[in-house]
């Protein structure tokens, strides 16, 4: 905390309104984006279970963000899974992508409609191809909040996603979800990767229009 200033309000001057010329690593994520080989490891009471899936996810820019003398950078997304040749929703996840440069932290918001949500961090150079974030529950920041049938029956103790950005454009990512499961005495590593190719640029932000 001592890191922060005394002034809380005064906002920075040198905002840029093109939220696209200042998302560093994040710069490579903007568009639209299908992944077609997802691979999602998940529990089930026989075991684990393999299950590949097709992801479409979108990711905007947005107007520069300040909280008085914080400047954030970011992308809005939503996220769109299926199974391979269905139209039934696998899952669905919306959130943010943000991006602070005065002290390299990029972070990762996820809402997803079975009662969860986690807020996820870390730091990278602002040309950095790959970086990892990590939420922890318990935390009062970087942490995640589950609803009680989630706290009770399938608890999230860590959230964990590595980007990284490839020389061809494409992107991809690998998430470890820990959970405990009741039951069960060990930690169950829910995982889940996908290579992602764009299929559509993004859009500018208001400001930048």
């Amino acid at each position: 905390m001592s890191d922060f200033p005394q002034d809380i309000y005064t906002e920075p001057k040198d905002i840029s309104v093109d939220t696209l010329a200042n998302l560093g690593p994040l710069r490579a994520l903007a568009g639209v984006w299908q992944g077609e080989r997802g691979l999602d490891v998940k529990p089930k009471a026989e075991g684990p279970k393999k299950q590949a899936y097709v992801e479409r996810i979108e990711l905007q820019p947005i107007d520069p963000q300040t909280n008085g003398p914080q400047l954030l950078y970011g992308l809005r997304y939503h996220t769109h899974i299926t199974k391979p040749g269905l139209v039934k929703t696998y899952h669905d996840q919306v959130g943010y992508w943000l991006w602070e440069p005065a002290t390299g932290t990029v972070i990762h918001t996820l809402t997803i409609p079975r009662g969860q949500t986690a807020m996820a961090s870390g730091t990278a150079a602002a040309d950095a191809k790959s970086f990892e974030l990590v939420a922890q529950e318990g935390l009062q920041t970087w942490g995640i909040c589950s609803a009680p049938f989630l706290q009770y029956a399938f608890r999230t103790v860590e959230f964990r996603i590595k980007v990284t950005v490839n020389d061809d454009g494409s992107w991809g990512y690998e998430e470890d979800t820990v959970l405990m499961i009741r039951g069960q005495a060990e930690p169950f590593h829910h995982t889940d990767r996908n290579l992602l190719k764009k299929i559509a640029e993004p859009t500018p932000n208001p400001l930048a229009r």
